[in-house]
């Protein structure tokens, strides 16, 4: 398919594994891309997601773990 590419090819791209890719699809984080069998298709010049920076629930921030308070 012109103008689309396998989630291999973009895991590589965005030094990520192909089960990250996969995953981001999944979830819907990156625009435009569908699934064909058991293959993503993606296009070919989509920028690589960017982290919320929002914490999961029931997750620590870091500083308090690196800290020693929990």
């Amino acid at each position: 398919m012109n103008g689309y590419v396998k989630a291999e090819e973009m895991a590589e791209r965005w030094n990520v594994s192909v089960r990250q890719v996969q995953l981001l699809c999944q979830n819907g984080k990156i625009e435009g891309s569908s699934k064909f069998g058991n293959a993503w298709a993606i296009p070919e010049n989509t920028p690589k997601p960017t982290r919320t920076g929002k914490y999961k629930p029931g997750r620590k921030p870091m500083d308090k773990l690196s800290e020693g308070l929990l």
